[in-house]
């Protein structure tokens, strides 16, 4: 097929490359014409892995290329996919993005005599965007009702740092539609791929998203909280608790040669300094605000959010149980990613720490193998933070380690080299990447154990 993308971020890209991986041939779009040209040198400008290889692998094979928009461009296919940025504006999802995309599309619709153009959203927007403000804005300016033109949502499930296996490898593709034509049309772009396909509503479709970011962050928040109370009681360590939690067969079905299923879902039953990143907090506030929109009050929602928020701060809790005062402390920060494999650093729980360290007037020399640069951009305006390239050669100097984003790189500090370097010193392991007795010479301290 033939498919046009507006927006080349995140997910425009990686949907991008991988469609034109499977054999459609895709065309991105995108306003910033120095992003344009780096793509179209086969250089991404956001960080996942596996994707400059497909991106330059897509661009040889002629699938692939990345155009200017402007008010004059024609999009010249008949699919034509949103993946625009939905940002946060205090709790709610800033739709001026897909609302511009949207009134440029029916203007194409209008000016253009193809018979028949569908417009699939997968931007994450909140249930009944799609049906409701997206068709409005294209009906307006195309002069078109809905059926002379289709509409479907295509809600995009990737983990950053495996976008790629994600997309290419999915569990199930969500088909969301308001018309049968576009159906016909998203089976036949998703045809290459042999996995569950879910024909759905566009508001479903939508609400799919949301439920699915939303369970998970409850889940989070939930052993988040039992970490707290388990740490307030003493003489528990949440890890031991949760051991006993996941063999119960619900969690890991028994197989009848006795042995068991480790879903990944159990990654997601341990605990941490908090979740962060583009997705989580950013669909949890969404969906609490269209509760509250549509008359009902989230009372989950709003305790997920609250455990959340609060769980960076349980960091610093450790910190001043130890070292008393913080001012002129050093602390080394390992991690800013909001998670491993990705330079990824929107509502990252490490930039949160750092704060909180930094009013406490603790001097902060923080780490992470690709994410300085985006973190720099983000606590411009903080003192008392420096930044490391090699993050070992710091320990003889700091007082305190902190581990908050689990890159295996870290786990170089439990080597014999290492360990002498912090002996007697405080290694915070807020993401539990390793065990106590890993440091029977320093004071190792967590998350859920006193």
């Amino acid at each position: 097929m033939d498919v046009s993308i507006i927006g080349t971020g995140y997910v425009g890209l990686v949907s991008g490359v991988s469609l034109a991986a499977k054999g459609h041939h895709v065309t991105c779009y995108d306003i910033n014409e120095k992003v344009v040209d780096s793509l179209n040198s086969g250089i991404p400008h956001i960080y996942e892995s596996g994707l400059q290889e497909l991106l330059i692998s897509v661009l040889n094979e002629g699938m692939f290329t990345v155009k200017l928009i402007s008010d004059r461009t024609s999009l010249e296919n008949d699919l034509i996919i949103i993946a625009v940025g939905t940002p946060s504006e205090n709790g709610k999802i800033d739709l001026s993005y897909v609302k511009q995309v949207s009134e440029s599309i029916g203007k194409y619709i209008k000016e253009n005599n193809k018979s028949f153009v569908s417009v699939i959203v997968k931007s994450t927007v909140t249930p009944g965007t799609t049906h409701t403000i997206v068709r409005r804005i294209i009906e307006k300016t195309s002069g078109k009702k809905l059926g002379q033109f289709g509409l479907g949502m295509n809600p995009e499930f990737l983990r950053e740092g495996n976008a790629i296996e994600d997309f290419m490898n999915p569990d199930r593709i969500i088909l969301g539609h308001d018309d049968t034509e576009t159906l016909k049309l998203l089976q036949e772009l998703y045809s290459p791929w042999n996995c569950e396909k879910i024909a759905v509503n566009t508001k479903t479709a939508e609400m799919i998203k949301y439920a699915n970011n939303s369970l998970l962050a409850t889940q989070i928040s939930a052993v988040n909280e039992l970490a707290n109370i388990a740490a307030a009681i003493g003489g528990i360590d949440i890890v031991d608790v949760m051991n006993g939690v996941h063999t119960d067969k619900r969690w890991s079905p028994i197989l009848p040669d006795k042995s068991r299923i480790y879903p990944e879902i159990l990654t997601y039953l341990l605990p941490g300094c908090g979740f962060g990143g583009s997705c989580f907090p950013k669909d949890v506030q969404a969906l609490q605000s269209k509760a509250y929109e549509v008359g009902v009050e989230p009372h989950i929602l709003d305790s997920v959010l609250k455990v959340n928020d609060n769980q960076p701060y349980q960091v610093i809790k450790l910190l001043k149980k130890s070292l008393i005062d913080l001012e002129d402390k050093k602390i080394l920060l390992l991690g800013l990613a909001f998670k491993p494999g990705t330079d990824d650093v929107r509502e990252s729980v490490s930039l949160k720490i750092i704060d909180y360290l930094c009013k406490d007037k603790a001097r902060v020399i923080a780490h992470d193998p690709i994410a300085i640069k985006n973190a720099k951009k983000k606590l411009d305006n903080i003192s008392g933070v420096s930044f490391t390239k090699h993050w070992d050669v710091k320990l003889p100097e700091v007082d305190a380690v902190v581990i908050a984003t689990k890159w295996s790189e870290y786990k170089q500090l439990f080597s014999k080299d290492n360990l002498q370097k912090i002996k007697g010193k405080i290694v915070l392991d807020a993401r539990r990447m390793f065990y106590p007795d890993h440091f029977p010479d320093s004071i190792y301290l967590s998350i859920g154990r006193s």
